[in-house]
């Protein structure tokens, strides 16, 4: 009997060993071993950052273990108490260049990589890697070969501003100019591939970063000019110099405050931009400093409740988005939760938000999510025939508008540029800006936004006439002649504006020979004498203005005709009254508007006229509409708060610190009763924030004084900018497979371990059985009495029995 049990004893062993390995082989083994990095420095900045992205990492069942690369200067890493929020691995600090002096933390990302690849035995043990940036959230495993990535081609999301790698840069930074992808954020790649690629990586952004020359927004799309993405550059430059090429996604990060394409599921959120929802916002640039990772139960401000959120917006697209958003913002509430109660930190309090956030309702919304690969690998390959061309399924894009030197179009232009990026807007965003000489020499305002000059006419040159208006088209008309685009539609703005969400020729039915453009119904020019007396063809006078989107083909024909019948129509003081013009003021100050109406009449240019874009705040909005543009241009007003733009015509808010317009009423205020007026004023809410939020990112852009003073800001260094003839090159861009994967992965592993523990159990059984029999044997006298005494027997089979039970349990 002995040697049966030790039989059975060797054949257990040899399928427990069997086993083990079997399941050893499933998760190590190619292509299983998959390793996500992410690079932080000795900051609370990045503490905080760090529970949310390493709580979104387990909640969501990322594969593979996760590595923090911590760069700290000794004098940082002395004081450092932030060593236990992730496993981690130190790299020395780079942020002060060893050799240049020169402060740029970003580089600390390249650098980190290339020391971890080198000294860390992970890099040793792993197929795959997924990089990561600490801002972000996961929400759903992120598998490299799942998402398209093989060796030599990685898998990234798409940066559209690297503009870089369309121009000069990128024929300055590499050798193949034309491998330049346009990447950044998320990446996951083959272990080989990032081996080869990170030495030039960090290579490439130092020569970025030492181009100061190039900085220039016009050339690196950075709207601060400031070389701050120069370590993005050098990922896309350094990748092209090893041609690594990318498999390209728009849609699974999406930044909070975007919505997503219908039927997408994003698995990353990016919270590097601002984000609102209703009245609450979030801005990671405001909690710079802020140490609530060590202060025990405080959270950030909570979002919105869903059931709110859907009173808020009621198109069910856009809501999406929303929800998103607020998914983002408890997930890192979430996170911190869990790391205080892990820290020791006393119960917190009871309230509604934190109930919300350990209810089933919360589990439900943000359980994991996985992407439909087969559906996205379909999208992939109707929307993209070819990886040199990853943007073909919609035209290029570039939003222009014009402005001249003064404080006035400063403070606009801050809150026009802010929204655009916020709004998503596809292409860049050029600012028009007319100066004369005079004006150069003291103007402040060079860094608001990308910028081409253009000679001043609000003098007129022939005539001498006072019209500051011409300088619209006659921008326009500079630009076309002085810069190469390669752009198919052009986007006209005013500076008075605010964007909401995108403008497209697609969405709205633009295509060449058709613009669209929104109501101007003051226009009432285009309907007597007038549009007889100034063109051909006055029955294809139509009356819009405000937003523009013009095929450029069509633009670089009307342009001329645009300035030329302004020059006319102002010209024209006999018409100038009100019954012919419509303008309330008989001064002709309309002109221009009637110069673009009359000039698209001359080439027959007929409109498509949208109302759902364009609204003015104060006006009452259609149910349902959601407008993409606030035009601010007149005065509005919310109870007894006001805003009229003309008031601050010489006031210097762009460039005085922390300056801002009178903070419009909280909605709470609002009265209820009717709907029509709580929308109006909703509206004039939003647009009214919408201007201080912008100013005070701008101002901290500019790094006023933290003491809240509003002194005025020295001018800016610039250098001596003329009025050049050569042309300037500018962008040419201006049921599911995962979940069904994981869970049969999860199904072997529990498999695996049942099995393991049901041979434990047997042979603890027979290891047992096996030393009662030696005993018997060994003590056969007293065998023989205990046979005698039944109960006793008895009481060894019940000891035996409840033994073997708990085994099994």
């Amino acid at each position: 009997m002995p040697i049966l049990a030790s039989s059975v004893l060797l054949f257990l062993l040899a399928v427990m060993m069997y086993v083990t390995r079997s399941s050893e082989l499933m998760v190590q083994e190619a292509p299983w071993r998959i390793h996500t990095l992410f690079s932080v420095e000795c900051q609370d900045y990045f503490d905080w950052q760090t529970v949310g992205l390493v709580h979104s990492y387990h909640k969501a069942q990322q594969p593979g273990p996760i590595t923090r690369l911590l760069s700290c200067t000794k004098e940082e890493r002395q004081h450092y108490k932030g060593m236990r929020l992730a496993p981690t691995f130190e790299v020395p600090s780079m942020s002060r260049h060893p050799k240049t002096g020169d402060w740029y933390p970003a580089i600390n990302k390249p650098a980190g990589i290339v020391h971890w690849l080198k000294h860390s035995k992970d890099a040793e043990n792993v197929d795959w890697v997924v990089i990561l940036d600490a801002d972000m959230i996961i929400r759903g495993p992120i598998i490299p070969w799942e998402l398209g990535a093989e060796k030599g081609k990685a898998f990234a999301a798409y940066y559209g501003y690297l503009i870089g790698c369309d121009n000069m840069l990128a024929q300055l930074h590499t050798k193949h100019p034309k491998f330049c992808d346009k990447v950044g954020g998320l990446l996951a790649m083959h272990i080989d591939d990032l081996r080869a690629l990170a030495p030039m990586w960090l290579s490439k952004t130092e020569e970025v970063r030492e181009d100061r020359a190039h900085w220039g927004t016009n050339l690196t799309g950075d709207i601060y000019g400031q070389g701050w993405i120069s370590e993005m550059y050098g990922y896309s430059f350094g990748a092209a110099e090893v041609g690594l090429r990318h498999k390209i996604n728009e849609d699974l990060m999406i930044y909070p405050g975007y919505v997503p394409r219908p039927g997408v599921e994003p698995i990353l959120f990016h919270y590097g931009l601002p984000f609102k929802v209703g009245n609450w916002s979030f801005s990671k640039l405001e909690h710079h400093k802020d140490g609530i990772v060590y202060d025990c139960n405080r959270l950030f401000p909570p979002p919105p409740f869903p059931k709110e959120v859907e009173m808020i917006e009621s198109n069910p697209h856009d809501r999406s988005g929303l929800f998103l958003s607020i998914e983002c913002m408890n997930t890192l509430n979430e996170g911190l939760v869990v790391h205080h109660a892990a820290m020791g930190c006393p119960k917190p309090h009871w309230s509604k938000y934190l109930s919300f956030l350990k209810s089933k309702t919360f589990s439900e919304l943000t359980k994991t999510k996985y992407v439909d690969y087969l559906k996205m690998r379909n999208l992939f390959m109707e929307e993209k025939k070819a990886l040199d061309e990853p943007r073909t399924s919609h035209p290029k894009m570039h939003t222009l508008f014009s402005t001249e030197c003064s404080a006035y179009f400063d403070w606009q232009t801050v809150g026009l540029v802010h929204s655009f990026h916020l709004s998503g807007q596809p292409g860049n965003i050029t600012r028009l800006l007319s100066c004369t000489n005079e004006d150069l020499e003291n103007y402040r305002g060079h860094d608001l936004a990308p910028t081409h000059y253009v000679p001043s006419m609000s003098r007129h040159p022939l005539t001498r006439d006072w019209y500051p208006a011409i300088n619209k088209p006659a921008a326009v008309l500079h630009w076309l002649n002085y810069v190469e685009t390669d752009a198919e539609f052009i986007v006209i703005l005013d500076a008075d504006m605010i964007l909401r969400g995108p403008i497209t020729p697609w969405a709205y039915g633009a295509e060449r020979g058709i613009p669209v453009s929104t109501p101007y119904e003051y226009l009432i020019g285009c309907d007597n004498v007038l549009a007889k007396i100034h063109t051909r063809n006055p029955e294809a006078c139509d009356k819009v203005g405000g937003v523009i989107i013009m095929h450029i083909e069509d633009l670089r024909k009307f342009a001329l005709f645009w300035l030329h019948k302004t020059e006319e129509v102002r010209a024209d003081k006999a018409h100038y009254a009100t019954n012919f013009t419509g303008d309330i003021y008989s001064s002709g100050w309309i002109s221009e508007m009637y110069g673009y109406s009359f000039g698209a009449a001359e080439l027959n240019l007929k409109h498509i006229v949208r109302r759902d874009i364009l609204i003015y705040p104060g006006y009452v909005p259609e149910p349902g509409v959601n407008y993409k543009v606030f035009h601010y241009g007149l005065r509005f007003s919310v109870g007894n708060w006001s805003f009229n733009k003309a008031e601050w015509r010489n006031t210097d808010v762009a460039n005085s610190c922390w300056m801002k317009f009178p903070e419009p009423p909280h909605p709470y205020n609002l009265s209820t009763t009717d709907e029509n007026a709580l929308q109006r004023d909703l509206l004039s809410i939003e647009c009214g924030r919408a201007l201080n939020q912008a100013l005070h990112l701008h101002h901290k852009r500019r790094k006023c004084p933290l003491d809240g003073s509003t002194k005025s800001l020295p001018p800016f260094e610039t250098k001596e900018v003329a009025y050049k003839t050569q042309r300037i090159p500018v962008s040419k861009s201006s049921s599911n497979t995962s979940s069904l994967r994981g869970s049969k992965i999860l199904d072997k592993s529990l498999k695996i371990w049942m099995i393991g523990i049901w041979a434990i159990s047997v042979l603890g059984f027979l290891v047992f059985i096996s030393m009662v029999l030696s005993s018997r044997k060994a003590e056969n006298s007293r065998i023989k009495t205990v046979r005698k005494k039944n109960p006793s027997t008895g009481l060894s089979v019940k000891h035996l029995s409840n033994k073997e039970t708990s085994l099994e349990a």
